[in-house]
């Protein structure tokens, strides 16, 4: 059945898709526009004059990103794959040009924004969009290649790493392992043979542990997340306080805008470790809640990517697929490094954290799980 063909009555009911999808995703904006304006209200108010600074951004933002997720669940699936190649280019295209000086913003010593017009962009969150859904492509277009041919797979490991490349030249690690972990994982569901994918696996963590090592900075991170408090006023200082925020939390919280660790205490206190504040104000009992959404907002996704596979959708099936892991795995790592069980790296925590990009870009990667839902609920058109 064709979308044109709908009734009115049908396109009311499929603008709520799955009603469990869409609440998560509601819920999860939610509480990070109350986060961000917890966190940050006294620190903008005393770096810009304006408490509310961070919450108009973020807001901005959201209403960007919604409408561009309109735009792009309008979209049918088709054209998205008939035309995975142009978004291939144009992630390599923004992740050469923010290298370049004069063009590329150089930030806390990391050359990764792009000024478009009155905003900036990181452009390794614009280079995720375009890359899951060229692999998602790739791979439902190429899935015997890739299972039988060591050709599909060398061609993959070869974009794979020349985008790692230029990740790390910025330098960006942490988008760097987002990257690599997502797009291996939809290899690994498109059927690449467990020998090679093992090889790819390894090659990746002597890689990335290699950097590391090679690194005097990433160094440095390692050996103080190893024990922070021996650190704690000098490179362990971030985590110390961020430990400290879980720790005042205890069983239910402080309260919403309670917290003690956001006043100047907590660096990014909105950004990457918003986790820790949450924490803080909402307790050990908050913190597991947010992870059982975030948890039950994956388990969604994959439950949609399977029945794409089952209806031999393949291009759904990996995008929805790449999207959930990709979503799964920095909620992971940023929840992980404010809580001391990863070393530290600069991630947002989707739809949580203050940040325009990994907003704007979330939310268009949601907008293509809506529409794999739509074309599943009603066909394509």
């Amino acid at each position: 059945m064709k979308l044109a063909n709908v009734s009115l009555s049908q396109q009311v009911s499929a603008l709520a898709l799955d009603r469990g999808l869409v609440l998560v995703v509601a819920t999860l904006i939610s509480i990070g526009l109350i986060m961000v304006a917890s966190s940050s209200l006294d620190f903008a108010a005393a770096q810009y004059g304006d408490a509310w600074f961070f919450v108009k951004k973020q807001l901005t933002f959201l209403c960007i990103g919604i409408a561009a997720g309109i735009i792009v669940a309008a979209i049918p699936m088709t054209i998205w794959q008939r035309y995975s190649g142009i978004l291939l280019l144009m992630a390599i295209f923004f992740l050469v040009v923010v290298l370049l000086p004069g063009v590329g913003k150089v930030v806390n010593g990391s050359r990764r924004w792009l000024s478009i017009g009155p905003v900036s962009m990181q452009a390794s969150e614009l280079s995720k969009f375009c890359l899951i859904v060229y692999f998602a492509s790739y791979l439902a277009r190429k899935n015997h290649e890739i299972r039988y041919e060591w050709a599909g797979f060398f061609k993959m490991i070869g974009i794979i790493g020349f985008v790692v490349f230029l990740l790390l030249l910025e330098p960006d690690f942490g988008s760097s392992v987002v990257i690599c972990l997502t797009l291996g994982a939809m290899m690994f569901v498109a059927g690449v043979p467990l020998l090679r994918f093992g090889l790819l696996a390894l090659t990746g963590v002597v890689f990335l542990a290699s950097m590391a090592r090679l690194s005097p900075y990433r160094w440095e991170r390692l050996i103080t997340f190893m024990d922070p408090w021996e650190r704690q006023f000098d490179s362990g200082y971030q985590l110390v306080q961020s430990l400290i925020a879980f720790g005042r939390g205890e069983w239910l919280g402080t309260g919403l805008g309670n917290s003690m660790q956001k006043l100047f205490f907590l660096p990014e206190a909105h950004t990457d470790f918003i986790f820790s504040i949450y924490s803080e104000e909402f307790g050990l009992i908050g913190a597991l809640v947010l992870i059982g959404l975030f948890s039950y907002f994956v388990w969604k996704m994959l439950c949609l990517s399977r029945v794409a596979f089952y209806r031999q959708k393949l291009f759904g099936c990996y995008l929805v697929f790449g999207i959930a892991v990709m979503v799964a795995v920095q909620a992971f790592i940023n929840m992980g490094v404010a809580s001391g069980l990863l070393p530290t790296k600069g991630l947002t925590l989707p739809f949580v954290s203050y940040g325009g990009s990994s907003l704007l870009v979330t939310c268009t990667l949601v907008a293509l799980v809506f529409r794999v839902a739509w074309e599943e609920r009603f066909g394509a058109e």
